[in-house]
């Protein structure tokens, strides 16, 4: 049986056969990782002091390549760097990894010309697309084909869409199952993943709380 973990802000945890981390941030120790997915280098996404927590001999680390000079001074012990930009995919211990754009489009945190990454991967048969730092963005149509069975959505605002620009890509992306992210620490509140819960009519949408856990 696989699970899904949300870890607080954008962080999240597959656990099955093989343990997937997305960004973790501020997380308590747990399991070792086999793969880590970074989806750029701000610090509440590529965190070191989280990767000192779960990195192992045998982790690969996918990231785009702004992230690669941080991690490498910070001189862990794991297998792999794998570099890739939006529209590139790998796969490593069986799973399936392609990145996808993430960037703003009316304000100046996460630049288009950047190349950082959302990614959609696939886990025990169902394609999760976790968003990374983006707004509600043109590529979002061509996820529409790829069948996403869970879209992991930032709702918080500032940074990123907030909950109703959330919504919107869900009737783009047309998503299974929906979950918001990107709230509740440095920006946004659970009323944003409220709002978003209530706004959403194209999916069923799970709320989840910290350390929670989803059947995959």
């Amino acid at each position: 049986m696989a699970g899904l973990e949300w870890l607080g802000h954008a962080g999240f945890r597959v656990s099955g056969e093989k343990v997937i981390y997305v960004d973790p941030f501020q997380i308590q120790p747990g399991e070792k990782a086999d793969i880590v997915l970074i989806t750029h280098p701000h610090y509440d996404h590529c965190s070191i002091e989280d990767l000192r927590k779960i990195v192992k001999l045998d982790t690969v680390i996918v990231a785009p390549i702004d992230c690669q000079s941080k991690i490498a001074s910070a001189k862990l012990h794991y297998a792999e760097f794998k570099n890739v930009s939006p529209g590139s995919s790998v796969s490593i211990y069986g799973c399936s990894i392609r990145a996808v754009p993430a960037y703003n489009t009316n304000k100046h945190f996460h630049n288009k010309t950047d190349e950082w990454a959302g990614y959609v991967f696939e886990v025990n048969g169902k394609k999760l697309y976790h968003a990374g730092d983006t707004d509600f963005i043109q590529e979002m149509t061509g996820l529409a084909s790829m069948g996403i069975d869970i879209a992991l959505l930032p709702v918080g605002g500032t940074y990123t869409m907030n909950a109703r620009e959330a919504a919107q890509a869900v009737a783009m992306i047309r998503p299974k199952v929906a979950i918001p992210m990107h709230y509740g620490s440095i920006v946004g509140s659970k009323e944003d993943a409220e709002v978003f819960r209530r706004t959403v009519a194209h999916a069923k949408v799970e709320v989840m709380g910290k350390n929670s856990v989803i059947e995959l």
